[in-house]
């Protein structure tokens, strides 16, 4: 379901924020943890993302959620809809009561950005939870990767083990990821779901 501000959501038991600036995968992301190709809209164009997006975790009425924000930092929108989001996304964090945590991604490719920061340092003040997810591995070389690591942990202001590094494209640390979400949904075991469909994730 989707909705233009959370107080057209119904009542859920628990949910994760999906955030990050535009361009930087959440789609593609959302699509590689539920190993569906399309359940998430993706789009060449940044900012295809308006409204708060729920996905809504298995089994059927779980009521335990993924929210997908609009991302932020897509300068093409008009003023008064970059507003209009920024205000929806903020009730949100602040007000939503079932809200719990925000997977916070950040392009590992090109490091954490001015806004990124930004968003970050806020997350914190109003006392959210954060998991940082590094998304796009495949695009950064392998003999990089380790320095690039070490920078975007660094830039975000925690320590590198508490980076997700995922690749929605090649399916590297996403059945990692799917099993922290679940976790953080607190799903019984059955519900868990054994990634079988990456079986032929690159190492």
């Amino acid at each position: 379901m989707s909705a233009a501000k959370h107080g057209q959501l119904p009542n859920s038991l628990v949910e994760i924020a999906v955030a990050g600036r535009s361009n930087v995968g959440k789609s593609s992301l959302l699509n590689a943890l539920a190993n569906r190709k399309s359940l998430a809209k993706t789009s060449k164009t940044p900012g295809a993302t308006r409204l708060l997006n729920v996905f809504e975790m298995q089994p059927e009425g779980s009521g335990k959620w993924l929210v997908d924000l609009p991302g932020y930092g897509y300068a093409k929108a008009p003023k008064h809809e970059q507003k209009r989001w920024a205000k929806m996304i903020e009730n949100y964090l602040i007000e939503r009561e079932p809200l719990e945590h925000v997977l916070m991604l950040v392009d590992g490719e090109i490091g954490p950005t001015g806004l990124d920061k930004q968003s970050l340092e806020w997350f914190r003040h109003i006392g959210l939870p954060i998991t940082i997810v590094a998304t796009k591995q495949d695009k950064v070389k392998s003999s990089k990767l380790g320095k690039r690591k070490s920078e975007l942990a660094k830039g975000c202001g925690v320590e590198r083990k508490q980076v997700r590094w995922v690749s929605a494209a090649k399916g590297n640390g996403i059945p990692e990821l799917r099993q922290e979400i679940h976790t953080m949904l607190n799903f019984e075991p059955e519900y868990i779901d054994t990634g079988e469909d990456d079986a032929n994730e690159e190492e």
